[in-house]
């Protein structure tokens, strides 16, 4: 084969290797973009959102404290859902932390449940439910 045409043969294989690498990345962006929104749409349409594990001793604290204060959080558990790991990404991007809970309240991120306990102690819990 002529070396014009080894070239062309070349560029070919890796313009067709470029582009399957493209095609399998593009769903696990759509992924993440979406997982994104999700959490973003809990964070802002509800008054408390908790990102929680169902089994996290830290998460079931939190959701008593809630409880125990007759607030009803929007409870987000991250070991029943397929995309668990992809949302605990997301917080890490936007709060810094992939633990769990991560609470938000008003739109506001709280933190963990040590944060919270703070929260409630100090009356900034309770300002932030009255919406003062």
């Amino acid at each position: 084969m002529p070396k014009v045409g080894l070239q062309r043969r070349s560029v070919l294989i890796t313009a067709v290797a470029c582009l399957m690498l493209l095609e399998k990345s593009i769903p696990q962006a759509l992924a993440s973009n979406s997982a994104s929104a999700f959490v973003q749409n809990v964070i802002y349409s509800n008054k408390i959102a908790i990102f929680s594990k169902s089994y996290c001793p830290y998460s079931l604290r939190a959701k008593r404290i809630f409880s125990e204060l007759a607030e009803h959080p929007f409870v987000v558990e991250l070991d029943l859902r397929d995309d668990g790991y992809v949302i605990q990404d997301v917080l890490l991007d936007l709060v810094g932390r992939r633990t769990v809970p991560q609470v938000f309240v008003n739109g506001k991120h709280i933190g963990g449940s040590d944060d919270l306990q703070a929260a409630v102690r100090s009356g900034k819990l309770q300002n932030l439910l009255s919406g003062a």
